[in-house]
């Protein structure tokens, strides 16, 4: 399966991606806000995690810029069941595409591959130290839960708490705050933290 949007591709990732899977998720601020990747992050992790079986119930994409010249690869994301079977959704940006949209872009797509799919409505979830996630969740329309789990990171090597969220009533399409300059102000970042300390 593949999907375009303005400026991205959505791919699956293939074996000979692996170098420059290994190049943009190879940065211990991306990895660390992952489930499952770990650190360090080589072409040896790139060329395990592309060498995985499609699973066409739960797709994930590799997303590539398609913005002047050839596509360069910025990210990924997918759907995986979350630990209570749910459809969970997940995405990460390399460090260099931060702060472009291309997270709420592909996140966006997502969604509606979804949707085509017949999946129910997905979840999401954010660690509390990585709140510009929270952000993009919240563009995407989601809305928190109110719930503060713990969960594993491999490349953390622990739990960590993690913010849970829910599928909205829209896609967030009409979501037009920009991501910076909200999230020192955000009410429900303030809430997040205020149930972890609790």
């Amino acid at each position: 399966m593949f999907a375009r949007t303005e400026r991205l591709l959505l791919r699956p990732g293939w074996v000979e991606d692996a170098p420059a899977l290994a190049r943009a998720i190879g940065d211990e601020a991306v990895v660390r806000n992952l489930a499952t990747a770990p650190w360090p992050y080589g072409e040896t992790e790139a060329q395990a995690f592309l060498g995985q079986p499609l699973d066409p119930v739960h797709p994930r994409f590799l997303i590539f810029a398609r913005t002047v010249g050839a596509p360069r690869l910025v990210g990924g994301c997918g759907i995986s069941p979350d630990p209570d079977g749910t459809p969970e959704m997940g995405y990460w940006i390399a460090r260099p595409y931060w702060g472009l949209g291309f997270a709420t872009e592909a996140g966006r797509q997502l969604v509606r591959i979804a949707r085509a799919m017949g999946m129910p409505k997905l979840t999401a979830g954010h660690f509390l130290d990585n709140p510009a996630s929270g952000a993009v969740l919240r563009k995407l329309g989601f809305r928190p839960t109110g719930r503060i789990a713990q969960r594993y990171s491999l490349a953390r090597g622990g739990e960590a708490a993690c913010a849970l969220f829910e599928e909205g009533d829209g896609d967030g399409s009409n979501a037009v705050t920009p991501m910076r300059g909200r999230i020192d102000v955000d009410a429900d970042f303030r809430e997040e933290f205020r149930l972890m300390a609790a």
